[in-house]
């Protein structure tokens, strides 16, 4: 954006811009519109770095000015520094109100703090916002008078071949644009926010405090290599870790860069935390380890935690301890299980289950252990068939990447038993209300049907066959011929007359499982089938 060379960094923001403002003038589809909120996100947790960077800037310039005897050619440096900071801190506030204003105005949030999708697809707000009640045009003066704000403060100390491109554009004025039939003569507003969803303006608004960041980035960098030779001052010392986040989940990394607070590329710290070494690359020690799982959590979720460790550098020929503290939050994992019927599992079957921790997001990697009962590892990460003892509780131990996160424990339900039914030859239940003929019982058949439920969620252990029992020719109340069910009923047939009835009683059912295994049960039924 600056009349030097830019770096990698700069043209990535440049382009970030560009897409984003073609992506505002194009009709979108509904899914890419939702992917928004992703990328503010990311610009948001940008901007906080940022701000970091820059504040450290503002210090690390005071410090050297000081360390370096305050040389008069450098002093008033330290004030432009500040003002600058200043400056910025003042239009990004102005963007970030304006953003909020934005979420409020097209209700984009629920009371829970999270995007609304339908909300975010709104174009009718951005337009009424920033069009018809003059908040685009304000917007476009404050963020171009900004780099020239910058540029007059610059030449004030006498840095002169700064310059900055203004951030807020007509389309005529953007490569991208300049020869497109349909864009080139939209003005900065129309082209930005007339027609443009919440989602996608509040992402630009984002990277418009990204832009802002940047040129301050550059004006500070400019300024520190134009102050004088670099030494270390040893008065004041302060041990930092700057964190990608101070809020991590169990069993993903935790990242951050621990360093001086005048870090020089001069001196050669060494760095260690909780009594382990720490790689140093350029006088910033980078922190990275696995976060285990805390020993308890707050009604918030969070566990606080806290990061000891020391800086050794040599400060006028002496080495010299820094201690280091950090507090982080460990936030607990939450174990998501999805299944037909994750209450209770059914004994003895093949319960499938998907177990999940979103918490963890890419980095899960699940490990199952199972108390009480057995486990066939899916598919895709998170699948499991677990398959329960015969009573009591199973316990599902969930760990990932080899640290553990919790348990997740059930019920074990008994498989509920079949319902006994006597088929006609036909294959028709037979309505024992009335009496039969007995042609209709030739090929009589007796059948245990499955519970409808299990037989819907456990269809592959919901086989069942009824294996003992008998059928007697019961005539005026007294047993006159007895069979085995399975044997065949022809002699029963033969030998009845009508009057008489067909007893029918099941003493044992057998199911055969998801492993093709049979496991018989007692059940204890009597139908009863009066012939005509």
């Amino acid at each position: 954006m600056a009349g030097a060379k830019e770096t990698p960094r700069q043209r990535m923001i440049g382009m970030m811009y560009l897409v984003l403002t073609a992506l505002l003038a194009l009709q979108v589809s509904n899914q890419i519109l939702q992917k928004f909120v992703l990328i503010n996100d990311g610009m948001e947790r940008t901007s906080r770095n940022y701000i970091s960077k820059n504040e450290f800037t503002v210090n690390s310039i005071k410090a050297t000015v000081e360390e370096q005897g305050n040389n008069p050619r450098d002093v008033p440096k330290v004030a432009a520094s500040q003002e600058v900071r200043n400056a910025t801190k003042e239009i990004f506030t102005y963007l970030e109100e304006l953003k909020q204003e934005l979420i409020v105005q097209a209700n984009a949030k629920n009371e829970e703090g999270n995007f609304i999708n339908a909300a975010l697809k709104n174009t009718e707000v951005p337009g009424n916002m920033f069009a018809n009640n003059g908040k685009g045009e304000e917007l476009k003066e404050k963020l171009n008078a900004y780099p020239t704000q910058i540029s007059n403060i610059m030449k004030g100390i006498g840095i002169n071949d700064l310059t900055f491109q203004p951030i807020a554009r007509d389309a005529k004025d953007i490569e991208l644009f300049a020869n497109d039939r349909e864009a080139r003569n939209k003005s900065f507003v129309n082209l930005n926010f007339v027609k443009s969803p919440v989602g996608a303006v509040i992402a630009l608004i984002s990277q418009y405090q990204n832009e802002v960041l940047n040129i301050e980035s550059e004006a500070l960098g400019v300024i520190t290599s134009s102050i004088g030779s670099f030494y270390f001052k040893a008065d004041i010392l302060e041990g930092k870790i700057a964190a990608v986040s101070n809020v991590v989940a169990a069993g993903t990394k935790f990242q951050g860069d621990m360093f001086i607070a005048s870090a020089s590329s001069s001196a050669a710290p060494t760095m260690t935390l909780g009594g382990r070494s720490v790689p140093v690359e350029n006088g910033f020690g980078k922190v990275e380890f696995t976060v285990p799982p805390a020993g308890s959590y707050d009604d918030k979720g969070l566990s606080r935690q806290l990061l000891k460790g020391e800086i050794i550098t040599n400060v006028g020929g002496e080495d010299q301890v820094i201690p280091v503290e950090y507090e982080y939050f460990v936030a607990q994992p939450i174990i998501k299980v999805s299944s037909e019927v994750v209450q209770q599992l059914y004994a003895d079957c093949a319960n499938e289950l998907m177990i999940e921790v979103p918490a963890l997001g890419n980095t899960y990697s699940p490990e199952f252990a199972i108390s009480n009962g057995q486990s066939i590892k899916g598919n895709k990460p998170g699948q499991v068939t677990v398959i329960p003892g015969a009573s009591g509780k199973v316990t599902i131990g969930v760990s990932s990447g080899g640290n553990k996160i919790g348990d997740v424990a059930f019920d074990i339900k008994p498989v509920p038993a079949p319902t006994i039914r006597a088929l006609g030859g036909n294959g028709q239940q037979l309505d024992l209300s009335q009496a039969q003929a007995l042609n209709t019982l030739n090929g009589l058949k007796v059948v245990a049907l499955p519970e409808p439920t299990f037989a819907r969620t456990m269809s592959k252990d919901s086989n069942f066959d009824v294996t003992g029992g008998e059928l007697i020719l019961l005539r005026s109340e007294v047993p006159r011929a007895t069979v085995p069910i399975g044997s065949g009923m022809r002699s029963l047939l033969e030998s009845a007359r009508p009057g008489d009835d067909i007893v029918i009683r099941v003493t044992q059912v057998t199911r055969t499982n998801f492993r093709g295994n049979k496991i018989n049960s007692e059940q204890r039924e009597i139908i009863r089938i009066p012939i005509k």
